[in-house]
């Protein structure tokens, strides 16, 4: 996989985790908004794994 098709990836995954943090903060039920929270940072984590950020953002 080229450097452009990863940085994209990358990106998107980026992208889909600011989505599901966003929707996690707009539902009303507690055990959605804690699934797609999970789902978001799980997301985020794998993205700067595979970056090769060493520090996670918290």
């Amino acid at each position: 996989m080229g450097s452009e098709e990863t940085r994209e990836r990358l990106q998107h995954m980026r992208e889909k985790a600011r989505e599901l943090a966003e929707a996690a903060e707009h539902t009303s039920d507690p055990r959605e908004r804690q699934r797609l929270q999970e789902k978001s940072r799980r997301l985020q984590s794998r993205s700067e794994q595979e970056s090769g950020d060493i520090y996670p953002s918290e």
